[in-house]
């Protein structure tokens, strides 16, 4: 992915601050909430999981449309095959 690649920022408590390319020079920040209950459904790597699921999210809809604060209990809800796509992506070598 290169330039276009989300940078995470670890916070503590399961949070981290990530950085997503939008259009031309401005970049998203969004604070991501990795609740345990859902990493645990996915991967045993929270980081993996974090990363993914903004890729998971960017290829859906636009980085400028995401909210400011996501928790991955509610991109589950919100998204079906979400828990079943990054765990086969994550396990994938």
């Amino acid at each position: 992915m290169g330039m276009n690649q989300p940078t995470l920022e670890p916070l503590g408590d399961h949070d981290y601050v990530v950085r997503l390319p939008g259009y031309g020079e401005d970049t998203v920040v969004v604070r991501i909430h990795a609740d345990p209950d859902v990493v645990g459904q996915i991967a045993d790597d929270e980081r993996r999981v974090v990363e993914a699921t903004a890729d998971y999210l960017v290829a859906r809809q636009s980085p400028d449309d995401l909210p400011e604060e996501i928790d991955l209990d509610a991109v589950a809800a919100a998204y079906d095959s979400y828990v079943d796509d990054l765990r086969g992506q994550l396990a994938s070598p």
